[in-house]
């Protein structure tokens, strides 16, 4: 079984690379993808660069270019449900794309004809992040996660998109990364933990935070890929 793992920043992959440590350099499409072996199974891992295009690019690449069967997302998100605090673990059961709008022929918010408005996730991954969720202690939430190419700062904005599309939080590559597998037939998993939230404060430090989340998602992610593994031996 071939596995990818996808993040948006360097950041977001680095502690992953750290825990292989020994990994083939695979330069391709204007980025470069870490591939390694791991009981017995290849893992492909890659980070996008932020944005939906990027993100299609690189899920793209390792689907068809590495021949990856399954994808692992992680990376971080900011809240619009006040349902979450900084440093939650949500995992996306649907993705849409705020930003999409041909409202103006009749269609709603998210919709091209021919597509949908929500991707939606694979079940039965969900359900394995729920069981290292609860082998963990971790208090793992789950939700529709809105992408759009901006970083949303308006309050008003985030109230729309909450409301337009019963969204819990906001980024910038998921629902990308959602369209490309399902368009391919490859189950995907998109995990995000909460960077931002009403109730922060000015002390927030984002790089330190984006450090320490990306630790805690790639030990989720691994937990993840070994219960993959573990259920084709």
């Amino acid at each position: 079984m071939k596995i990818a793992i996808m993040g948006a920043m360097p950041e977001e992959i680095a502690p992953l690379l750290e825990y292989f440590k020994v990994y083939e350099t695979i330069v391709y499409a204007n980025n470069s993808f870490y591939k390694t072996t791991y009981k017995n199974h290849e893992i492909i891992i890659a980070y996008s660069k932020i944005g939906k295009v990027n993100a299609a690019i690189t899920a793209l690449s390792l689907i068809q270019k590495f021949g990856c069967e399954q994808l692992l997302f992680s990376g971080v998100a900011g809240a619009i449900s006040k349902d979450l605090s900084i440093g939650d673990l949500i995992v996306a059961t649907a993705l849409a794309q705020h930003d999409l709008d041909i409202s103006a022929f009749g269609h709603p918010y998210g919709f091209v004809p021919e597509g949908s408005v929500f991707e939606k996730a694979d079940a039965r991954l969900i359900a394995i992040a729920k069981k290292v969720a609860q082998e963990k202690g971790i208090k793992l939430k789950e939700g529709i996660i809105a992408t759009g190419d901006q970083f949303i700062c308006d309050s008003t904005k985030k109230e729309w998109i909450a409301k337009t599309f019963d969204a819990s939080a906001l980024e910038m590559e998921g629902a990308s990364v959602a369209l490309t597998c399902n368009a391919l037939g490859v189950k995907f998993f998109i995990l995000r933990s909460i960077s931002d939230a009403a109730d922060m404060d000015a002390s927030f430090d984002f790089d330190t935070f984006l450090q320490s989340s990306a630790s805690v998602s790639a030990d989720f992610i691994m937990a993840m890929v070994d219960r993959l593994v573990d259920d084709q031996a």
